[in-house]
């Protein structure tokens, strides 16, 4: 009897090793993983069209430190000319959600810096300024997939008062505070540094 068992169990024992032993080659090799769907590289145009737009936003950066409003509303002004110039209508080569994020963006980014020209105050032209980088990163930048130098998004914790800090995007890691400036009323230019770098923008 014991025999009889000791047989059964070797018999089951070499059917199990048959059949995930053998029967497993018949399903072959798995094929490759799929690749995740990744977005198309730009064309040179979109490209050149980002770097100039960020070319004006980097002007009108440069005019809040020296507090000079005219060149602000100049180079304003040829931010959203430029913003309206993007070719978006690559991106629909994408998916719809990716063109219609960036058309969003695009809407909230000219409506901000639109509005900083209708401004009378640099106060107020500041914080538009601070609305037109809160719309622009992370959204804008991550959606269009950003190709271009390295950035850095920088903050001032007290922008607008002790308590009110505000962003902006600089080419360089150097802080010089476009929001406290050169000529501020209550720290002349002792807090052209204030602030710290929060993020580096870079093409992924």
């Amino acid at each position: 009897m014991k025999r009889l068992v000791l047989f059964l169990l070797v018999l089951i024992l070499a059917f199990c090793a048959y059949w995930f032993i053998f029967k497993s080659k018949e399903h072959g090799p798995e094929g490759p993983k799929a690749a995740p769907i990744a977005l198309k590289k730009h064309s040179a145009a979109f490209n050149t069209s980002i770097d100039n737009l960020l070319a004006a936003y980097l002007d009108m950066k440069n005019a809040f430190i020296e507090d000079d409003t005219a060149n602000v509303k100049k180079h304003a002004a040829s931010f959203v000319s430029l913003i309206d110039s993007v070719p978006i209508a690559e991106l629909k080569n994408d998916t719809a959600t990716i063109f219609e994020t960036v058309q969003a963006n695009v809407n909230d980014i000219r409506s901000n810096a639109q509005s900083l020209l209708q401004q009378v105050s640099i106060t107020e032209m500041r914080k538009d300024f601070s609305m037109v980088t809160e719309m622009m990163y992370p959204s804008f930048f991550k959606a269009i997939n950003y190709e271009g130098p390295k950035l850095y998004l920088q903050n001032c914790p007290m922008a607008f008062g002790d308590d009110n800090g505000a962003n902006w995007i600089s080419n360089s890691a150097e802080v010089i505070n476009p929001y406290l400036g050169k000529i501020h009323p209550e720290y002349k230019a002792t807090m052209l540094h204030c602030g710290e770098v929060k993020d580096t923008i870079k093409a992924q």
